[in-house]
């Protein structure tokens, strides 16, 4: 009975030993993989901006969720390559992009915007996905005019009607919004948030995308519903594509699908499985891509 305690105590070590071990690795490995997409910098009103910018014709802004940067903005957009210029920016806090003291959604739209105008862009279509989905909302609110068209991957919702409460924190624990500590909570993202666990390979190194991810939790994620009044939904004036998968853990199906209906011009395409990765559903998805960018282009 003495020596129970110890050999748990050896064990634990031994587990965060190896598991550290292989967290360092991942991290030197996404590194690398991060220095491979030769990223852009710019510096516009909120600090430096990271971003890419690939490809040729209608240009496409995309908005990652969190836990992201313009790597994984870049990867939701590839697939419309060839045949659309990809604007794949990191947002707030997000890998090389500073933290503004007003880091709201609406003055990263505003930055957004400053981005575009940089680049000589007029028009673009919003891609968003996850927690993106407040920022392009935002923007397609903000400037109308400069908005061809809204995707939404996953994204999140605006609420039917002014909610009387909602979560201050939206997001992964504080404590594991670190490399290790988000390599380890990585063992629940099956169970608990349906997305596979290999998707912690895309959100490391955490260390560069932590301020982001803690103020999408703490500002992006709670202000549509904080500042409800703000966003009139009903005043997108683009043509939206909604995609979201009914066994979604993260983004909340039930609410989007509750207050789609808020969207003036919009499809709702809707899979019976596929999680918050749509996994298994880019044949429906590109299908419908190309219909939506035939009827608006």
């Amino acid at each position: 009975m003495v020596l129970i305690p110890i050999f748990t105590a050896i064990g634990l070590g031994l587990f965060f030993l190896i598991a550290d071990s292989m967290c360092n690795s991942s991290v030197k490995k996404a590194k690398k993989r991060l220095e491979a997409y030769k990223h852009k910098e710019i510096n516009l009103s909120s600090g430096n901006v990271t971003y890419l910018d690939r490809g040729k014709g209608d240009a496409i802004l995309s908005v990652h969720g969190i836990c992201g940067g313009y790597d994984q903005a870049f990867e939701t957009a590839r697939p419309l390559l060839p045949g659309h210029r990809i604007i794949a920016p990191s947002r707030f806090g997000y890998l090389g992009s500073e933290m503004p003291a007003d880091s709201s959604p609406k003055e990263q739209a505003k930055v957004f915007a400053e981005l575009l105008d940089s680049l000589e862009i007029d028009q673009v279509y919003l891609l968003a996905a996850s927690a993106g989905g407040t920022v392009a909302i935002r923007f397609a609110l903000d400037f109308p005019e400069r908005t061809k068209g809204l995707i939404l991957y996953s994204s999140a919702a605006p609420y039917k009607a002014k909610p009387k409460r909602y979560p201050k924190y939206a997001g992964p624990p504080a404590g594991a919004c670190n490399n290790l500590g988000m390599f380890l909570f990585s063992l629940y993202f099956k169970p608990a948030l349906s997305i596979e666990r290999e998707e912690i390979y895309a959100m490391l190194p955490i260390s560069e995308r932590r301020s982001g991810i803690l103020n999408d939790a703490t500002v992006t994620n709670p202000d549509m519903a904080k500042n409800y009044d703000e966003y009139i939904i009903e005043n997108i004036s683009a043509p939206t594509l909604i995609f979201q998968a009914k066994n979604d853990k993260m983004s909340r199906f039930k609410l989007m699908e509750k207050s789609v209906h808020r969207f003036p011009d919009s499809k709702f395409v809707v899979f019976d499985k596929g999680g918050h990765m749509l996994v298994g559903c880019s044949k429906e998805i590109n299908e419908e891509l190309n219909a939506y960018f035939e009827k608006t282009s």
